[in-house]
């Protein structure tokens, strides 16, 4: 069904205050969930329906507790993970634009930070090279295995670049969690090669996979080592839980890394570089069938820029149902 980002934007934000949020939180946390749906990631809004991600009566105040001039270790005191990243964006950009370079770890928080391009993107828009690594609950067997023991854990990539930053977004795993509860919502199957049941059983069932464990993204080896890498960054280093080792439901970690092109030659010549190479990889000879080729990013840009001008966005039906009953205030049928 087609609405209106006004009308999705009331349903949100009701649906987040409904969850606890407070008036400073609620745009932090839009921002993120409507930068993954405008893009048709499914990291938005699905995120509030049923069980939805209400705000720990247990939240304290978001700290830093370990810091150098290039480097912080944010503790999220389980407050939800997009607020808790929006500080580390901060830090970082600030730690950056005085040297060049910053790492950022955060941990102790137990919701999901949405897509993780989000804020690769925010350092790509203000020049930087941003590298982003996170994981979760164990939701994704290793290659060999059928026993859940890494998170989907997300990377991503942003290269500064005009007329839109250069990103990468993608989970090591085949499908992403939100994916199945999308799957399941909208009684759609999966691909069968995407997860196991809980017998280690290949299943087109996204109930089942919810259950059981979900692939990597390749089905094989490389995808399982990526994710593997994926889960140091962002739980140990991070001071997070990590492959069941820890409180790993409350204890999730990211990792935020920029970079600032200026430190190996002149930033503004890196940019036109990028474009150049964009460009060139564009007008390479297509496949049969092929309308265009795509750098990362792209496409997902050109879909957000298209809902931004019409002002409207499609929704599965199932899933705008979810978040209307989400945004009813509470005690109404």
């Amino acid at each position: 069904m087609k609405i209106t980002l006004n009308e999705l934007t009331e349903l949100t934000d009701k649906a987040l205050r409904n969850y606890g949020y407070t008036d400073e939180e609620i745009p932090i946390i839009r921002q993120a969930l409507f930068y993954a749906q405008l893009r048709g990631n499914n990291q938005g809004v699905v995120k509030l329906i049923g069980a939805g991600m209400p705000k720990s009566p247990d939240a304290g105040e978001i700290a830093i507790v370990k810091e150098t001039p290039v480097s912080a270790r944010i503790d999220g005191s389980g407050n939800q993970a997009m607020v808790v990243m929006k500080k580390a964006v901060t830090v970082a950009l600030a730690k950056a634009k005085h040297s060049g370079f910053a790492i950022v770890g955060t941990c102790n928080t137990s919701t999901s930070s949405g897509a993780v391009g989000n804020y690769a993107m925010q350092l790509a828009q203000e020049g930087y090279i941003g590298l982003v690594f996170g994981r979760s609950t164990e939701r994704v067997a290793m290659y060999g295995s059928f026993e859940p023991v890494f998170g989907t854990n997300p990377i991503a990539i942003g290269i500064p670049c005009q007329p839109s930053p250069v990103v990468l977004d993608m989970s090591t795993a085949a499908i992403s969690y939100f994916g199945l509860v999308e799957a399941k919502t909208a009684g759609r199957k999966i691909p069968a090669d995407m997860a196991y049941d809980a017998r280690g059983c290949a299943t087109d069932d996204p109930a089942a996979a919810i259950q059981g464990a979900i692939r990597s993204f390749d089905r094989s080896y490389k995808g399982s080592g990526l994710a593997l890498m994926a889960e140091i960054l962002a739980g140990p280093l991070a001071g997070a839980a990590f492959a069941g080792i820890g409180n790993s439901k409350k204890n999730w970690g990211h990792l935020l890394i920029a970079i600032d092109p200026e430190l190996l030659g002149d930033r503004d010549e890196f940019s036109a570089n990028v474009a150049a190479m964009a460009a060139k990889i564009k007008s390479t000879k297509r496949l049969p069938g092929v309308d265009e080729i795509f750098v990362p990013g792209e496409r997902e840009e050109q879909l957000a820029r298209q809902c931004l001008e019409s002002g409207e966005i499609d929704i599965e039906n199932n899933l705008l149902e979810g978040l209307r009953l989400a945004a009813q205030p509470r005690g109404e049928c």
